[in-house]
């Protein structure tokens, strides 16, 4: 993360960027509207979501309403922007489940041209970090459909646990379908983290 940790206090004022070896991470402008409306409104991508706004000006209020949000503790989004570029490809949210961000659920999502390049992955980790460092969440959740094999995958690989089965959990274009909840909890992230740094010096020496 580029950012001071006195940038990183103040999130309720602005949110800092985050920055990883392809992507940075950055609150959502107005400006971006068009470019997310063009990737996530898609078929592919908004099959295993909740419904994204529906035209431009939708996603321009919601971005609106974020930062209102942010701005009283309750929420954080992230546009994901690759590096060189300045319009995002994709957004990561976070959502306080309670008071502060002691327990919170994330969401994401990604236009379909850049998925399995590990933008996600890198994504991700970023908001993790800054989930259980910044923010101090202890629990983090995610839903995901059963039949989302992709998104089920990316949870498991980040080393979430599978809680447990929620059926008829989601209504899309008409069907009731089956959710799996995933959580990880802040101690299981910090272990993740010291692990991976010990089998980097493992290998480095």
């Amino acid at each position: 993360m580029r950012s001071t940790d006195e940038t990183m206090n103040d999130w309720r004022v602005a949110l800092p960027e985050l920055e990883g070896r392809r992507i940075t991470l950055r609150e959502p402008r107005a400006g971006d509207a068009p470019s997310l409306f063009s990737l996530l409104s898609t078929e592919e991508v908004s099959r295993f979501i909740s419904p994204p706004p529906t035209s431009v000006e939708a996603f321009e209020r919601y971005i609106a309403w974020s930062q209102r949000q942010r701005a009283a503790g309750l929420y954080v989004c992230f546009a994901v922007v690759p590096r060189g570029a300045d319009t995002p490809i994709g957004l990561v949210h976070l959502r306080a489940l309670g008071p502060g961000f002691g327990t919170a659920d994330w969401g994401f999502a990604i236009g379909s041209e850049f998925w399995g390049k590990g933008i996600f992955t890198e994504a991700a980790e970023l908001v993790l970090d800054f989930a259980f460092e910044v923010l101090h969440t202890h629990r983090l959740e995610a839903r995901a459909a059963v039949c989302n094999a992709r998104g089920n995958g990316a949870l498991r690989k980040l080393g979430a646990e599978r809680e447990g089965l929620l059926r008829h959990a989601f209504f899309r274009d008409g069907d009731y379908l089956d959710q799996v909840l995933w959580s990880i909890l802040a101690e299981d992230w910090r272990r993740r983290q010291q692990d991976t740094l010990a089998w980097r010096s493992s290998v480095v020496h």
